[in-house]
């Protein structure tokens, strides 16, 4: 494998939140940056006056990292406020990184926090980051995928309102996320059997139905059909109690109903190195799990580890897919050359 430094793009978020802060600490250590190359995509003005708010990282050395201005040069910084500039820069800084992503520019995107309701105000046509990088690259169904090193969590249903959860949830997505899950696992994390934990919709997993059937009508349905596939499928388990007695750490992933029910405990246990990782993409996109954080904008008070970890998951996942890549090739050329020496062996009449 190559050594050639992977370049790693790092879009800016909303320009009036942590992103900037997060993003020159995460980068502050000169060794950092001997084993990746940033590109960040914003402002050299807005990212100059965030490091001037940082004054353990002010006198740090920008060399060996790159910025793209692709927003316009009248930009100014308003910390803590959400507005219609700082929204179209976050538009602006994401069109840019994914374009720059198709064409190679780039290996690896980790994207800054947003605030979505900005940005849908500014004519921005999707729930976040997720849904517009899958729309980019024309891909049928991605799965978020929340991974630290305590946990890995998948979610069926994404941002849609609580009340359409029950509406959203069927055998087939649930066997697409699943199938998401195990590939994903096997590829960009390296685990050969992944065996994943389902959780339940409702208390008590439905309780025999006396409070919902979606686990008997539904999820049992599913994880049948996917262990049929041959998937590791588990379940379906109480979330409170598979997370209250530790059951997830007997699984490799886990993959919730819907946004809360998994998040809500992901960042209880992990949201200091929490990752956002998006699975079923045929590029790598990660980013930290939290958001923008307008209330710690320009106080040198966020805190960069989840960005860091978001740099370097995304780093792995790549070299990963590589590793794995490359095993398939490994794997086909066997196969050919063993079909090869079959067909020149001969047989039984021709020896005779």
């Amino acid at each position: 494998m190559t050594n050639k430094k992977i370049i790693v793009g790092i879009t800016q978020g909303d320009s009036n939140g942590i992103g900037y802060e997060v993003i020159i600490k995460a980068l502050a250590d000169s060794r950092i940056l001997e084993q990746f190359s940033p590109v960040i995509y914003g402002s050299r003005k807005l990212y100059n006056f965030y490091k001037k708010t940082i004054p353990e990282v002010e006198q740090m050395s920008d060399e060996g990292i790159t910025i793209v201005d692709c927003i316009p040069d009248n930009c100014f910084a308003e910390p803590g406020e959400a507005t219609p500039e700082s929204a179209r820069a976050a538009i602006k800084s994401l069109e840019r990184a994914v374009s720059d992503l198709k064409e190679g520019k780039v290996d690896v995107i980790v994207t800054g926090p947003i605030n979505k309701k900005a940005m849908s105000n500014e004519g921005f046509g999707f729930p976040g980051h997720t849904e517009f990088i899958q729309n980019a690259f024309g891909v049928k169904d991605v799965t978020m995928f929340m991974v630290s090193h305590r946990l890995k969590l998948g979610v069926v249903t994404g941002h849609i309102p609580l009340k359409d959860v029950c509406s959203h949830i069927s055998e087939d997505k649930i066997l697409s996320k699943l199938r998401l899950m195990t590939e994903s696992l096997k590829k960009d994390f390296g685990v050969d059997m992944p065996r994943i934990g389902v959780l339940s919709l409702n208390p008590h997993s439905g309780d025999g139905g006396l409070l919902g059937t979606e686990e008997q009508d539904i999820i049992i349905p599913a994880i049948k059909k996917a262990t049929d596939e041959g998937i590791l499928a588990y379940g379906p388990f109480s979330p409170d109690g598979y997370f209250g007695l530790g059951h997830y750490e007997k699984f490799d992933a886990t993959l919730a109903m819907y946004h809360d029910q998994g998040l809500s405990p992901f960042k209880a246990l992990s949201f200091e190195d929490g990752v956002n990782f998006t699975a079923g993409l045929p590029v790598v996109r990660t980013s930290p799990d939290h958001g923008t954080a307008f209330e710690l904008a320009g106080r040198d008070e966020s805190d960069p580890r989840s960005m860091r970890a978001a740099i370097f998951t995304a780093i792995d996942i790549f070299r990963n897919r590589k590793a794995w890549e490359n095993l398939q090739a490994g794997k086909m050329e066997e196969r050919h050359l063993e079909g090869a020496e079959k067909r020149e062996r001969p047989g039984r009449s021709q020896i005779a």
